[in-house]
């Protein structure tokens, strides 16, 4: 069995090996993420989308949070385990942020991920022993702010910047850059110490980060920032339609199924 993966060993793969990390929400996605041998898992806070119904990540709580980490964390054993904290989570005050972490982590997380610039919730966090990876650029819960779901860094290049170098001032272990030009994500790519993890930003990140649901063919929709390697989700409505045919021309279950 390999050893797990830890924050610093992600830390140290910046411009010697991508980074390969993708989303999971429970048992099953976590197991096939690990197996696949992915580097980093994130239990995101995009479980409101794609597995809750939600229209955005804005309704998540923690505890719903809590309760997919653990799910997840029974089946990964190699892969380096990250949990979003939620909006509602953390932008009270540090000590809210870092209780936050906290029950991330006992719940089974291996580091917690937030959005935007926390510079002091991300030492407050890191002092209590919790790795923290940054996120800037579009940040999904900043959604209303934005105006909707918007490539950043177009007009607001020197903030995306500002608080990319401030998070690594700060000490994340790695950042996620997501939905900013790809002439950007470089510049931030090569003037950071931490390893940049892109979504929508280009090839030049340290990293790419994607969503379970859109790579395997599950999501209901496509994306640009995205590509789908499996379609699955077609094959499983298949096997559902095969079986409720089998059912109901009482081909199934057979002899062979029955005790």
């Amino acid at each position: 069995m390999s050893s797990q993966i830890t924050a610093p060993q992600v830390r140290s793969m910046k411009g010697d090996s991508r980074i390969v990390c993708l989303t999971a929400y429970d048992y099953t996605s976590g197991r096939i993420a690990d197996r696949a041998g992915v580097d980093v898992i994130l239990v995101g806070d995009s479980v409101g989308n794609v597995v809750l119904g939600y229209e955005s990540t804005i309704p998540v709580t923690l505890e719903e949070m809590e309760h997919h980490v653990r799910a997840t964390s029974r089946a990964v054993e190699r892969a380096l385990l990250v949990a979003d904290l939620p909006l509602g989570s953390y932008g009270s005050s540090v000590s809210q942020a870092v209780d936050s972490a906290v029950r991330l982590v006992k719940a089974g997380a291996n580091a917690a991920k937030l959005e935007g610039d926390y510079c002091d919730e991300v030492r407050a966090i890191q002092k209590t022993g919790i790795p923290v990876m940054g996120h800037v650029g579009f940040t999904p819960q900043s959604v209303h702010n934005f105006g909707g779901y918007k490539v950043q860094g177009r007009k607001n290049k020197s903030e995306v910047i500002r608080m990319a170098k401030s998070l690594d001032d700060a000490g994340v272990f790695a950042m996620v850059l997501e939905l900013i030009p790809a002439e950007l994500s470089t510049e931030i790519t090569k003037s950071v110490s931490a390893p940049t993890i892109g979504i929508g930003a280009g090839i030049d990140c340290d990293g790419e980060i994607q969503v379970f649901h859109d790579i395997m063919g599950l999501a209901e929709k496509t994306y640009k920032h995205t590509r789908v390697f499996a379609h699955s989700g077609k094959a499983m409505i298949r096997g559902a339609r095969q079986y409720a045919q089998a059912v109901r021309e009482r081909s199934f279950p057979t002899e062979e199924n029955s005790f």
